[in-house]
């Protein structure tokens, strides 16, 4: 902006300098903070905060990890904790301090190879207990907040038994700043007057099966978007609970906890369809918390009849075909499926139903295992199951697969089938392979012919998914992020 004379830019208006501060990012907003008083006082008006996403730990995003990261969430919590409207943190506490003691393929490897683990373990919960107690403590007194969404990955450690309590009790003796911490979550849904959108998934000592009966009447009346996740068995999320909150259109819990009780209530005429709904089902833990009780295939078509665009998204982990088989109902919506395994196999079986079942509303179908196996789901069969899929599902969107076979010729197939409209296709290299007798037939590279002949299907350059992310090592934290758009979407 041109100035005339001397007039320079602390000149403007302070409304005008909000204005223009309002198109900064948060981290661009808190550097020009330090230019000058003026500026500081403009950048911390309360209308350039109403929104606040932040990572803290683990190093990425810009973000740093452990205790490094502590003094700038207490100053951002301190400014603006009791008047924001949406606030979302993913905590990374472990993240980082992990990374020494996993293998290259991403796996954990025993603590006891690490003997400074112990001791780096205390300082990362530690300091994991301060942040979220620094956190709710900010918000307790917020009655304007509309939206509340926590990620913690503390899942890692409690997956590999490494968060017992007996470790837990070492760093926070007789378990006071968890008893705090959950005091404090049930305040602020008690002070909460507009909540709109309540997300907490795999806090460690954050949410208790008790938490939501604290949620207050007028949050209750306005809630739209409700997830709670855990590793937890009970459930975190009641039917007697849910009976208060008429106006819920998103939902995402445990699949064993969606009850028929809980399917037939959503489908009640006295309440607000249901949008979306999505449903981890962790297969490690049906031994402990079975599928007996869930919702049933006439729960299932009540609830449809009740709400027309209800549209599913379900990630399985480690859960064998057959429990697979009786999870996949037929009048389930089915839109977005994710199957990810370290020991388990995914059979033809199971992908040749849900290209049968759910042929009109499958748009993502993710594959993955970290195994060194590579199983073919072609083998013995005249068609191949994934070709078949892509065939069928004529709104399919998404197809991400790893640590299966997926023979090059299959995959020109899909790329011509579904061409253009299939928007991602990431296959990960070490999972393609080549028929040696077609090789016979074909000139040239077959690498550079297979990425020529998909590239001509789909209508746009391809190429192998190289990309470690692609494998993700972090079901959890990809269910979290994928739920939050599958939900915002509606």
């Amino acid at each position: 902006m041109a100035l005339c004379g001397s007039v320079g830019a602390l000149a403007l208006p302070s409304e005008l300098i909000v204005h223009i501060f309002s198109f900064l990012s948060d981290r661009d907003k808190l550097r020009a903070s330090a230019v000058c008083s003026r500026w500081r006082e403009c950048l911390f008006y309360p209308a350039l905060w109403t929104e606040l996403k932040l990572r803290v730990g683990g190093g990425t995003n810009g973000g740093g990890s452990g205790s490094e990261e502590t003094p700038r969430l207490e100053f951002l919590m301190r400014k603006f904790g009791s008047f924001v409207r949406e606030l979302r943190l993913e905590f990374a506490p472990v993240e980082g301090y992990l990374s020494p003691i996993q293998g290259m393929d991403g796996r954990m490897e025993s603590v006891e190879s690490d003997p400074q683990f112990p001791e780096r373990w205390k300082d990362a919960m530690i300091t994991y207990l301060d942040q979220v107690l620094c956190v709710l403590s900010s918000l307790r007194n917020n009655r304007n907040l509309q939206k509340l969404s926590l990620y913690g990955d503390t899942c890692i450690l409690q997956d590999e038994g490494i968060l017992d309590s007996s470790c837990l009790n070492q760093v926070d003796q007789g378990g006071k700043k968890i008893k705090e911490i959950q005091q404090l979550f049930e305040e602020i849904l008690s002070n909460s007057r507009q909540m709109k959108w309540l997300s907490s998934a795999f806090m460690l000592g954050v949410v208790t099966p008790c938490s939501l009966a604290s949620l207050s009447n007028p949050s209750a009346d306005t809630l739209e978007h409700l997830s709670l996740l855990d590793n937890q068995l009970p459930s975190l999320v009641t039917t007697v609970e849910l009976e208060r909150l008429v106006h819920l259109h998103s939902l995402s819990l445990d699949f064993c906890d969606f009850t028929s009780d809980m399917c037939r209530l959503l489908a009640g005429s006295d309440r607000a369809p249901l949008h979306r709904l999505s449903l981890l089902l962790n297969g490690a833990a049906l031994e402990a918390k079975p599928l007996d009780g869930t919702a049933g295939e006439d729960d299932w078509k009540a609830l449809v009849r009740r709400s027309a665009n209800l549209r599913v998204y379900l990630m399985a982990l480690d859960a064998c075909s057959q429990d697979l088989l009786r999870v996949l109902k037929p009048s389930i919506p089915l839109e977005r499926i994710h199957l990810d395994s370290y020991n388990t196999l995914v059979t033809d079986g199971v992908v040749e139903l849900i290209s049968q079942q759910y042929h009109k509303t499958l748009t993502h179908f993710i594959l993955m295992r970290d195994d060194s196996g590579f199983p073919d789901l072609s083998v013995n069969r005249n068609e191949d199951p994934l070709v078949l899929l892509a065939w069928r599902c004529v709104h399919l969107a998404v197809l991400i697969i790893h640590g299966y076979t997926v023979w090059s010729h299959n995959l020109v197939a899909i790329s011509r089938l579904r061409g253009s409209n299939l928007k991602v296709l990431a296959v990960s290299e070490e999972s393609i392979d080549f028929d040696p007798d077609q090789s016979v037939f074909i000139e040239g590279d077959p690498v550079h012919n297979l990425v020529k002949e998909v590239s001509l299907g789909l209508g746009r350059v391809w190429h192998p998914s190289m990309d470690n992310g692609l494998v993700l090592s972090e079901p959890t934290q990809h269910f979290h992020r994928e739920m939050q758009s599958f939900s915002e979407g509606m």
